[in-house]
């Protein structure tokens, strides 16, 4: 069995476009006709350079390869280049084509992904979501109003969910790192002390940021979220200083989550070794792919840290992360996007019940794909998958 061919859409999600400005899919197929899917995340270039970057690998270092060889492949992208580094537009490129060979392979071998990472050992995942507007809320002032995010928050514990993200700690924009305003730091604790009280403990608090303050301004902000018990303080400083993590996670009585902007085992094994953060998030679709992500896994088991793999992406990236999610021991959830065209791109084939969903029985990825629906809505924008802008902190 050899790779032969691969295909690339960048799909766009139509409003309210949760989960990105768009989605990169890598479509393979190997020598005996089977094909796969995978997902790059979040790309720091536009969709039209990345697309040569994944075509450029995949001919480097894919085509007429066996897909079961994951660890030949992933050497030689992450050093053939003199590089041996974390990367994350080679390795993006990287993981969306590796998560197409494991659904492949697991196609091939007549089973889920997760019979091939060592088996089931989690029946069923826990899943989180971001607190969404609902469909009567403005969509702009939802962001900046506790008690619309209170009626999306008791509308997903009706639904089963036991834990709720939000971030409403103010701008992440390309001037971070900066010191919270007193203002950002009134909100924010409004908005804990405002969910807290409606949710009681049915559900988490996982309080988001996107890297935007320096170590004391993380700090001081945390200790004020301390007596309303968040589940979490997801990256709370930028993730170009990694030892900068365990300051803060030393000085707040909060977890620290982290991992959507970071890539391969190294950086996640450097981010273990200072004590700098408890719950990892990686995004399967720039991390280095699954075999890499079962392997951050094994690491974050010695120092007793759980895995919360990230998504804002769109459902390919989810299945991975769902497959990986059966395989290990110290997964914590994860997280889910529900909109129709998640639900459409992937024909339903997998359905979240109460919160939660069970492990995927069908081969491969377990998914079936809409190509026709994904090719109807091309991307023509643009804008970068996520791109900060140049708002300042308004003190």
């Amino acid at each position: 069995m050899k790779l032969t061919d691969l295909d690339i859409i960048v799909t766009a999600p139509p409003a309210p476009g949760w989960g990105g400005r768009y989605w990169i899919l890598t479509k393979l197929t190997a020598s005996n006709g089977l094909i796969g899917w995978g997902e790059c995340y979040a790309s720091s270039v536009g969709p039209t350079a990345m697309k040569a970057v994944i075509r450029d690998v995949f001919e480097r270092y894919f085509l007429n390869e066996n897909p079961e060889n994951i660890e030949r492949l992933f050497r030689r992208a992450y050093s053939s280049g003199f590089t041996q580094r974390p990367d994350l537009t080679v390795m993006g490129a990287f993981s969306g084509l590796e998560i197409a060979c494991w659904d492949i392979v697991g196609k091939h071998r007549e089973r889920p992904v997760w019979a091939l990472l060592g088996g089931m050992l989690n029946e069923r995942i826990r899943l989180y979501s971001y607190l969404y507007p609902l469909p009567h809320h403005d969509q702009d002032a939802f962001w900046h109003s506790p008690e619309m995010s209170t009626e999306s928050a008791l509308e997903l514990v009706k639904q089963g969910y036991t834990a709720l993200k939000f971030d409403p700690a103010g701008p992440y924009t390309m001037r971070g790192a900066h010191m919270p305003s007193l203002d950002d730091i009134s909100r924010s604790v409004e908005f804990c002390k405002v969910l807290r009280e409606a949710v009681g403990d049915q559900a988490d608090l996982l309080f988001g940021t996107h890297g935007q303050f320096t170590t004391a301004g993380a700090i001081r902000l945390g200790q004020e979220l301390e007596p309303y018990c968040p589940l979490w303080f997801e990256e709370p400083i930028p993730p170009d200083n990694l030892l900068e993590f365990a300051q803060v996670a030393k000085s707040i009585r909060i977890p620290v989550a982290t991992g959507e902007r970071l890539c391969t085992k190294t950086e996640f094994g450097s981010l273990l070794r200072t004590g700098g953060a408890s719950i990892l998030q990686p995004a399967l679709g720039r991390v280095g792919g699954i075999w890499e992500a079962k392997k951050i896994a094994a690491i974050a088991e010695v120092f007793n840290a759980q895995l919360a793999p990230h998504l804002y992406a769109g459902p390919i990236e989810w299945v991975a992360n769902l497959q990986l999610a059966v395989s290990i021991p110290n997964l914590l959830m994860v997280e889910t996007i529900e909109t129709k065209f998640h639900e459409g791109l992937i024909r339903s084939s997998i359905q979240i019940n109460e919160g939660f969903v069970s492990a995927p029985q069908a081969p491969g990825l377990g998914i079936e794909v809409d190509e026709e629906l994904a090719r109807a809505n091309p991307f023509e924008g643009e804008g970068l998958h996520l791109q900060m802008q140049d708002n300042p902190c308004i003190y």
